[in-house]
């Protein structure tokens, strides 16, 4: 009975100050805390009671003190981590070379909002990218607390704010009709022939290069969205949206008859886009395609641009042509049409350039508007 009371700790009146008080042995130690006066606690059984919370708290802590965010991390790649390629990847850059060289060897709790907070502002990167730093952290606290690792509680990383995370650093480029003809002088195939699928609909690099012959119907002239390939492993499309198929106009079913003419990989399940360094067994991979890209772009002298530019041009093309939304929404292959709206709507194309200049010229009077065209010569 005494083990039982000694291995539970003790509760102790002290007569000369009047207060209830804790002792125990912690690793061989003796220590001792004051619970409260005895006007909190008026008896030793409710004292007793404050004493077996305060013991609940300290084996919380014993607890939390051995999780480790190095191995909380471990474990959440084996048992949480998203399946998609693209989003591991993005998670493990993020968690490699971020978040474990400045928190691996700390307890989770001490990951709390203000020293995270503070560390994010110090880090030279983008106000984006330090937001999906704070999410994944909070998604290992999230992690932590369903493993029980660490008591339920509200996560602190909804505490931490982070200025402009929501506005873009750079604004994304869309091209115009003229840029993208001359862009695509400087291509030759089949880079040509993947740039004109993605700008006519508005397809994600992955997708496009992931296409294979079995995608395209020829009959019914359709053009089917099954699967996207990154790091050259072939994986799920982004969102179960963009799962699709589309309908092609009869230009676009010739250019692909040409490109099958031209390849050695023309069974069903060849890629569209088959390397022939790599025998057929891969198409193109995404590093080949930008450095092609960017070597045409500035023959061109249209600058620089990224793979992505053509969904971003195809979408500012469908508001060119009167696309209402719901529509765009369908074609972009959007979940939610905000994306639709607000992540691929903040373009300037000539379209809106020649719609502004038409206001203008109702407004100013004529002097003026010969004047600003004098200046546009001049310039």
């Amino acid at each position: 009975m005494k083990r039982a009371r000694y291995q539970r700790g003790s509760v102790v009146f002290d007569k000369r100050r009047r207060t209830w008080n804790f002792l125990w042995r912690e690793d061989g130690n003796r220590k001792s805390k004051v619970i409260g006066s005895l006007r909190e606690f008026p008896n030793k059984s409710s004292a007793r009671r404050a004493a077996d919370a305060l013991l609940a708290r300290q084996a919380d802590r014993s607890k939390v003190s051995t999780c480790l965010v190095k191995d909380l991390v471990t474990q959440y790649r084996e048992e949480r981590m998203p399946r998609r390629l693209d989003t591991r990847r993005s998670y493990d850059v993020w968690l490699n070379n971020h978040i474990l060289p400045r928190w691996g060897r700390y307890p989770i709790t001490d990951l709390q909002a203000r020293p995270v907070e503070l560390w994010l502002r110090s880090l030279r990167l983008a106000p984006k990218s330090k937001a999906h730093i704070r999410g994944l952290i909070s998604v290992l606290w999230d992690f932590a607390m369903w493993r029980e690792a660490v008591p339920s509680q509200r996560n602190p990383m909804e505490l931490v704010a982070i200025q402009g995370a929501s506005k873009r650093s750079k604004q994304p480029r869309s091209l115009t009709v003229e840029e993208f003809q001359r862009f695509t002088q400087c291509l030759g195939e089949p880079f040509l022939t993947l740039a004109l699928l993605c700008v006519s609909f508005g397809l994600r690099i992955s997708e496009g290069l992931a296409l294979k012959w079995a995608d395209v119907d020829w009959i019914n002239g359709t053009l089917r969205i099954e699967r996207g390939i990154v790091a050259q492993r072939v994986d799920t499309t982004k969102t179960d949206e963009s799962r699709r198929q589309l309908p092609m106009g009869d230009g676009l079913i010739e250019t692909l008859k040409d490109r099958w003419r031209a390849t050695l990989f023309q069974s069903a399940e060849d890629w569209v886009f088959a390397s022939p360094v790599q025998l057929g067994r891969l198409p193109w991979s995404y590093d080949q395609i930008w450095r092609v890209y960017q070597k045409a772009a500035a023959k061109a002298g249209i600058g620089k641009l990224g793979t992505h530019t053509m969904r971003h041009t195809y979408r500012s093309w469908l508001d060119a042509v009167g696309t209402s939304i719901a529509v765009q929404q369908k074609l972009m292959r959007h979940a939610d049409i905000r994306t639709t709206m607000n992540v691929y709507g903040d373009v300037v194309t000539d379209e809106m350039r020649q719609a502004q200049g038409r206001v203008v010229r109702l407004v100013l009077p004529v002097s003026l508007q010969n004047g600003s065209q004098m200046d546009r010569k001049v310039v």
